[in-house]
Formats: structure tokens, sequence, C-alpha cells
């Protein structure tokens, strides 16, 4: 018996969803029948259908319109599919919904760490609705936190990481970054992130201020709305102030990373196995990481590159020191890095063990 699967989710933005949409590309190529609902113009169209996807031009605009609902609902009882695998708020909410009482197994997608609570009426219309039939986290504490929340079903959130694929890095060259000027020794550490207070970007900008101004070591920020007046304040009386670049959005922003000697990572709380941190190991870059949970595994403390403590801008610079320091020893960090996103988290892995997941889904409809 085919494994059938309906998937709804958003795949517009080529770069973000890429790990999962060649998950389902990698999937149809195993020979399980894929349907995708999403945006007609969504970018991945064609190589959906390329790879015999059927793709139906529909994501939900609402999370409780009862057409919306409906068109849902009528795909599944007409499609014959085992499982459903929803993505995103509004899918998750429209989807649950449309399969009541229908004989089909419900798959919710999680790639966050935090906000779910067993007193929070509205996470019984998501995470901890007694329809879903598994959780798919990226990351064990985010597995782990959805499991203490649910007070029946606790095994149904499970772990399968978002494989990447080196090969998708491999033509990317670095950023000629000339409109900064910047020395010819210069030493770059690159963040990559929007403004969001969980990024603990304040506490990177900080860490400059814990670095001797003789050395040519310069910050680079990537991302939307950090450029405000209160980073500002934070640089302007660090000695390294005119070190300290933010760029905004840019489109290269993997060539960007890839001009870097270091990728930091400063965050606080929430992220689950950071993507910014995976595309910049698989870019062969080194990565220095706060130890916040949904990053434990990814990045190996002084074997693929360097762990220290969130909200401390001394560590922070500290590590920074250390490769800067030690280019030897950031050179085996960041050829580690790579190794171990082709060992740990690739796409390979995420195709066989979400196809094994379906697989046991689809063997449990009847039984």
């Amino acid at each position: 018996m085919n494994l059938k699967v309906l998937v709804i989710s958003d795949y517009r933005d080529t770069v973000s969803v890429r790990p999962e949409a060649e998950l389902f590309i990698g999937l149809a190529r195993e020979g399980v029948e894929v349907t995708v609902m999403t945006y007609g113009e969504a970018v991945y169209v064609e190589a959906f259908r390329s790879a015999g996807i059927k793709v139906i031009d529909f994501h939900p605009r609402h999370k409780f319109d009862k057409e919306e609902i409906r068109f849902i609902r009528h795909e599944l009882t007409t499609g014959g599919y085992h499982v459903m695998h929803l993505f995103n708020g509004k899918a998750i909410v429209s989807g649950l919904r449309a399969a009541r009482k229908l004989n089909v197994k419900v798959v919710l997608y999680r790639g966050y760490t935090g906000n779910i609570h067993w007193y929070d009426p509205t996470a019984y219309f998501k995470y901890l609705s007694p329809r879903v039939d598994k959780i798919f986290c990226i990351a064990d504490a985010t597995r782990d936190l959805i499991k203490r929340n649910r007070l029946f079903g606790k095994d149904k959130p499970v772990t399968i990481t978002k494989g990447h694929n080196l090969e998708w890095y491999d033509g990317i060259e670095p950023a000629g970054l000339s409109e900064l000027n910047l020395p010819n020794d210069a030493f770059i550490v690159t963040n990559v992130c929007n403004a969001r207070p969980m990024k603990g970007i304040s506490y990177l900008l900080r860490s400059a201020s814990h670095i001797s101004a003789d050395l040519p070591i310069h910050y680079l920020l990537v991302g939307r709305n950090l450029d405000t007046p209160e980073n500002r304040k934070i640089i302007s009386g660090s000695p390294n102030r005119d070190k300290i670049h933010f760029l905004g959005f840019r489109k290269d922003v993997l060539n960007v990373v890839k001009a870097s000697d270091a990728f930091v990572l400063s965050s606080l709380y929430g992220e689950a196995t950071t993507k910014a941190v995976i595309e910049a190991m698989s870019l062969g870059i080194c990565p220095l990481i706060t130890d916040i949970p949904g990053n434990k595994g990814l990045v190996i403390h002084e074997e693929c590159g360097l762990v220290f403590p969130s909200k401390d801008p001394k560590a922070i610079a500290e590590a920074i020191l250390t490769v800067y320091h030690d280019p030897e020893k950031r050179r085996l960090f960041a050829k580690n890095a790579r190794k171990q996103i082709d060992t740990n988290f690739n796409i390979k892995n995420t195709i066989r063990n979400t196809k094994l997941l379906y697989e046991e889904l689809r063997d449990s409809l009847n039984s």
C-alpha cells in the first residue's frame, strides 16, 4: 500500500524553507505519494512538480475560516491520505479542525522551544490538542518541553533533526564587502538574525568592549531592525564601535557568512537547532554559540566550535579571542563543523526518519 501524505506549508521563501522542501522532494523519490498545499506563487512549486509531487494552490489565510477548513477536509476525504503534516499556525489550527473524526494521522511541526503551556487554553487548538498523533520536533529541548506540558499522550513528541546537504553550499563564494573598507588583516565575526529579544544582540554588542582596540576584529550584524538607537547607544562607549557594522537585510547573506572567520550566536532562549548556525557550519565557518538547550548537540565544545554561557558578554569575547589567537584551532573547528553537519544533520537522515515515522502511523491506522 503506497504511503500518501498531505503537507500544508508556506514555501515562498527559498532559503529558509529549503531543508523542509527538500525533505518532501526526497520522500517523493523514495516512493511516498506527496501532495503539497501551498501558495501557487511559492518558489518551490516547480521543483515539487518536477519531483512528481502534486501541488494544490491553497494555503489557509486565517485560523478558523469555515470555508478554508471545508476545503482541506474535502481533500482529506477524497484523497485517501494516511498522514497530514502541518507546518505553521494557520495550517495547524485549520488542519486539525478539518481532520475531526477522519481516519487520517495528523503530524505537527515544531521548530521553536518555548511558548507552550498546559494552562494556556489556546495551546489545545494546536500542540496540546488530543487530535494530534505526533509532533515533529527538530530538537530534544523542544520535544521535552512539549512532553512536560502534555497531560496525556506524552509519547507524541518525537525528535527528527532538520537535515541539510553540504552540496547546497559548495558553490557559495565569499562576499567582497569592499563597501566596508575593512583592513586586509580584518578578522570577521558574523551574526545573522532579525531583531528579537531572544537573540541577545545587546550582549554581543557589549562583548566588543572586552576586546582590545588594537586588534583588527570586526563584527558584521546581518538582519532586519538591528541598527537601532538602542543598539547604537550600547556601542557608543565601546573602543571598537567603528568595528561594528550593521549590514541590514542581505539577499547574499550566505556569501557574507562565507567571508567570515567565525560565526557567533548570542541567543538567550527559544531556538531549536538554529538554522543560521547550521548554515555557517555547512559553509565551513567556525561556530561560537551560547549554551541554549535548543542547540544542545549541534556544536560540540572544543571539537567543532566553542559553546559558552548565554547573557555573558565577556564569555563571547573570550570565545572570539580564542579562535582569533589560534588560527589552527579555528580551522580545525571549521573543518569538524562541516563534518558534524554531514554526519549528524544530513538531509538523508531526515528523509529516512520521517518516512519511518509516517509508515508507523500508516500501519497503526487500522490496528
